[in-house]
């Protein structure tokens, strides 16, 4: 066949077959068309029935929703409004009660003016009378009203001077039973734990000779050994006929002791001559200074008082050559600090500061022979210049009473003083003063009224005042013992205690005929 024609047949039966395709295709797309449409309107027609369905359910449930909540604020509501009613009737019923009390107010005001008024009258009334009996009153006694006050008054004044005296006797009595017994208690630990030697020193010294024919060789060729010793120290030798032994007499304690050891150096070397003797006597001031140093050290190391400046150690080592009415300084004050601290340890004080102040209160001592003024006030100046704490330096200002204690430590250095000062044989008291304290005892005690006799005893620490029965009362006692203790202790500087004792004797004496 021709092949064109083949070619043609074949296109044709292309076109052919592809229209019929189409058709076909068409055919079975518009059949699952209305399928789709079929079915989506199946599903239409389900969905608006499902919507319907739960549209009614939603509107029952928003139903039901708004009634539940009508019904809770209807409830809410019913409870508000019983509590308002509950409220306004509390408001009502305390409106009522304060209506109640305003009148009851008003009624008591009534009844207080109308009492007011009526003591008003009586009290008019009362005083008319007052005047009337006091008038009267007035020309019975023959008395005015401000004589009759000032009486009045005066008896008063009787009756509360005697109560007085009856409160301070009792709280005196009370207040000393427990301090004497809290003092005794204390006193007597410390002193029976501390206890010290005293030594009266004198104003001589004695050096022991090998033989007689020393003397000779100290007085030396014309007496040249002898004035050449005495010039050097400041100290006089006397040599007389006892057997084998010079006397150094002198009142400075370290001159004298400068001499005995320059001599007794001298009388051990056999070379004596006024060389020789400037020679000792140097070495024996360099001997006593070193000896005032150590016993300064010595007396800080027994009181356990630390961190002084080595001058004021220096200072306080030269009271070991320093006595007051015959009682070693240094021990004096050795003792004064231990007493204080231990007194202060039993107090719960300061116990540094008490054996401080108690170590330098007599400081003044060492240099007031060379320096003006009262042994307080140079100690005083010493303790500053070397920066001691001022509770030191007030407890050595304060230890005679000078000025007022104004602290525990003070106090205890004051007794600590005194205690060291009073234990017998500690010092010896000359007689003329001894005699002038009697004497001013019974002068002080006689120039108060009522005053018949009076008697120091017991070397002055007792005072004896026999008072007149008809000036002073028994009461009158005690504010009369009280003003001569204040005197005694203002115009008199005593070591210890002093006892006042009021004798007050009345005798009655009858006859029987």
């Amino acid at each position: 066949m021709n092949p064109l024609l083949i070619g043609i047949l074949i296109i044709l039966a292309i076109i052919v077959g592809c229209v019929v395709g189409f058709l076909i295709r068409k055919h079975i797309s518009e059949g699952k068309i209305n399928n789709a449409e079929e079915l989506a309107k199946s599903i239409i027609r389900d969905a608006e029935k499902n919507g319907e369905a739960q549209k009614k359910e939603m509107l029952l449930e928003a139903k039901d929703e708004a009634h539940r909540l009508l019904q809770e604020a209807a409830k809410e509501n019913k409870e508000r409004r019983s509590e308002v009613q509950k409220a306004e009737k509390r408001i009502i019923q305390r409106e009522e009660t304060l209506d109640k009390r305003t009148n009851n107010v008003e009624k008591k005001e009534e009844q207080l003016n109308e009492q007011f008024k009526t003591l008003e009258t009586k009290e008019k009334k009362a005083d008319e009378l007052i005047d009337q009996r006091t008038e009267e009153l007035e020309k019975v006694a023959n008395l005015t009203s401000e004589e009759a006050k000032v009486i009045l008054l005066s008896e008063l004044e009787k009756e509360l001077a005697m109560e007085s005296a009856l409160m301070i006797k009792e709280s005196e009595s009370r207040i000393r039973e427990e301090s004497d017994k809290m003092a005794r208690d204390i006193l007597s630990t410390v002193i029976q734990r501390y206890a010290a030697d005293h030594v009266a020193e004198t104003t001589v010294s004695v050096v022991s000779l090998p033989n007689d024919e020393m003397k000779g060789r100290i007085i030396g060729r014309e007496g040249r050994n002898i004035r050449t010793l005495e010039s050097l120290t400041g100290i006089d030798l006397i040599i007389d006929d006892t057997p084998e032994a010079v006397v150094l007499s002198g009142f400075d304690p370290m001159r004298r002791e400068v001499a005995r050891i320059a001599l007794e150096k001298l009388v051990i070397d056999g070379r004596i001559h006024p060389t020789r003797i400037e020679e000792m006597v140097n070495k024996a001031k360099r001997e006593v200074e070193q000896s005032i140093k150590e016993a300064g050290e010595q007396a800080t190391f027994d009181t356990g008082v630390h961190g002084l400046h080595p001058e004021l150690i220096k200072i306080l080592g030269r009271l070991k050559y320093r006595t007051s009415y015959g009682q070693n300084v240094l021990k004096h004050s050795i003792e004064v600090s231990t007493l204080a601290g231990m007194m202060a340890h039993e107090l719960g004080a300061d116990v540094k500061v008490a054996k401080r102040a108690g170590l330098l209160h007599d400081i003044g001592k060492a240099l007031d022979h060379e320096i003006e003024g009262p042994h307080i006030d140079i100690g005083v100046d010493i303790a500053k210049r070397y920066k001691e704490n001022d509770a030191v330096i007030h407890g050595i200002a304060a230890h005679h009473g000078d000025i007022e204690a104004k602290t525990v430590e003070a106090v205890l250095v004051q007794a600590a003083d005194a205690i060291s000062a009073a234990r017998p044989c500690a010092r010896r008291e000359t007689l003329e003063s001894y005699i002038k304290r009697l004497e001013k005892l019974e002068e002080i005690a006689n120039s108060f009224d009522g005053v018949n006799k009076c008697f120091a005893i017991q070397a002055g620490r007792e005072v004896r005042i026999i008072v007149e029965p008809d000036k002073i009362s028994e009461l009158e006692m005690v504010h009369l013992a009280k003003n001569v203790v204040q005197k005694i202790e203002e115009e008199m500087e005593y070591p210890g205690q002093i006892k006042i004792n009021l004798i007050r004797e009345t005798r009655t004496v009858d006859f029987a005929k």
